[in-house]
This record gives structure tokens, C-alpha cells and sequence, in this order.
């Protein structure tokens, strides 16, 4: 197995191609624009970011913008964001 940016991303592919349940991928995933490849391209459901995490907490955040999207933040954090973030709609009971 060749190590590299997405290098378990084919498996994720095939499973899902061939059984058509939901999958994730994992495997040096670091950067946004692939990440979102990945699930627009239907490679993956979902993407699981782990050292890039530990190497930035922020990364969610950080990917937003470079993707030119704006993050939400629970009304509680709004202190420490960026100016006019906007607040995250409450989660309302569905009851």
C-alpha cells in the first residue's frame, strides 16, 4: 500500500459502489478542497479527520474559509470568533 493524501479513500469507493451502504474514509486527509472532492465526488459519506486535528483544533473553522464558506458558533463562543460570525441556529425539540 502506497502512503498518501487519501490513500484509503479507493476502499471507502468500492464498498460503497459495490454494497451502496454509507461509508467514511480516513488516510492523510489534511487538506479542504480534497476533502470536499472526496464527498463530491461520491468517494465517501463521510470524511473522519484525526492528527490534522491534533495538529489544528480549528481545522473545521480554517477549512470554511478556505472554501470561502462561513462556520457557525454556538452563541456561547461568539466572544471568541472572528468578527460577524454568525451564531448557530438552537437545536429545537422535535417532539
Amino acid at each position: 500500500m502506497t502512503l498518501g493524501p487519501g490513500y484509503q479513500t479507493p476502499f471507502s469507493e468500492a464498498i460503497r459502489t459495490q454494497t451502496g451502504i454509507l461509508t467514511g474514509t480516513v488516510g492523510m486527509i489534511t487538506d479542504p478542497a480534497q476533502a470536499g472532492h472526496i464527498l463530491r465526488t461520491g468517494q465517501a459519506d463521510l470524511i473522519f479527520i484525526a492528527r490534522q486535528f491534533l495538529r489544528d483544533p480549528y481545522w473545521p473553522l480554517h477549512a470554511a474559509a478556505a472554501l470561502g464558506e462561513t462556520a457557525s458558533w454556538p452563541a456561547q463562543y461568539l466572544r471568541a470568533a472572528a468578527a460577524k460570525s454568525p451564531a448557530r441556529s438552537p437545536v429545537g425539540n422535535k417532539s
